[in-house]
């Protein structure tokens, strides 16, 4: 006796498997309401994207005197800092604000139990991050131009060595505004805890004033983090070659500046990798 297979009911057609998207095209689509998200809410629009071109103006037009090295003066020595800080702003400050709210607010836990890439997450974060800072020097760039009389790089090397301060100093703050994103313990407490330190970092890294009128004591501390020495690599890059008269030892030390980005970047990124988490503590 032979056993007959059963057949396919005429009609009914067979499962086909869905493709879900990759990990980059949701980091993209991630990246697009990011931007959306930023842009629509005016509290981070203004305080954190317009605020330092706005100081930058006001600031600027009060310190237009010459600061003791022909054709140099404390507005265009003010543009150079505005723009490692307003680097700093759109990374650090706004990762740890927003990473900080979306956490306690549950944002954060229900995009872990959906089944996307976790990469996709921190993808649409770098995408808003490098958007949001292009856009940032480029206006601060254009009101010093404009206001101040700050002159455009006209060498591939000083192009070359904006291009590396920008890349490395972007690079270390969004970790590093990722790794913070995880210390206030409630949504209260996150201006606080990470925008009241950017500002006194801001204060002893020479951007509103020359880093040789820093105290000494506070040169030494702000050598420590990524801010001063994105403010020195924008003025050498946005300064006459003779306002290195202006640094505490009288060069720009390029090379420095790099070597400590660099470490702060690899320092980030292991910061993020212990401290970040997707729920709040108290979860």
């Amino acid at each position: 006796m032979t056993a007959t297979l059963p057949t396919r009911p005429t009609g009914i057609r067979p499962v086909e498997t869905v493709r879900l998207p990759s990990a980059g095209r949701l980091a993209l689509k991630r990246g697009a309401l990011e931007l959306k998200g930023f842009f629509r809410t005016k509290s981070q629009f203004i305080v954190i994207f317009s605020l330092p071109a706005i100081m930058l103006m006001l600031l600027g037009a009060m310190t237009k005197s010459r600061m003791g090295v022909p054709g140099v003066t404390g507005a265009q020595l003010l543009t150079a800092g505005m723009i490692g800080a307003g680097i700093m702003s759109t990374s650090f400050q706004n990762l740890g604000i927003n990473i900080t709210l979306e956490r306690h607010d549950g944002t954060l836990k229900r995009l872990y139990g959906m089944p996307m890439p976790r990469m996709a997450y921190f993808g649409g974060k770098i995408i808003q991050v490098l958007v949001c800072m292009l856009a940032e020097v480029a206006l601060l760039v254009a009101v010093g131009v404009l206001m101040f009389g700050v002159q455009l790089p006209t060498t591939f090397d000083r192009w070359l060595t904006f291009g590396w301060v920008l890349l490395l100093g972007g690079i270390a703050c969004t970790f590093l505004g990722i790794a913070v994103g995880s210390l206030p313990k409630s949504t209260r407490g996150a201006n606080a805890v990470i925008t009241l330190p950017f500002l006194i970092v801001q204060f002893c890294s020479g951007v509103y004033i020359p880093f040789a009128d820093v105290p000494g004591f506070l040169q030494i501390f702000a050598s420590i983090f990524p801010l001063k020495w994105m403010t020195q690599g924008m003025r050498s890059v946005f300064m006459p070659e003779h306002a290195v008269a202006l640094e505490p030892t009288g060069t720009w030390q390029l090379p420095m500046v790099a070597l400590v980005l660099g470490i702060w970047c690899l320092l980030g990124l292991l910061l993020c990798l212990r401290s970040f988490r997707w729920t709040a503590r108290d979860s």
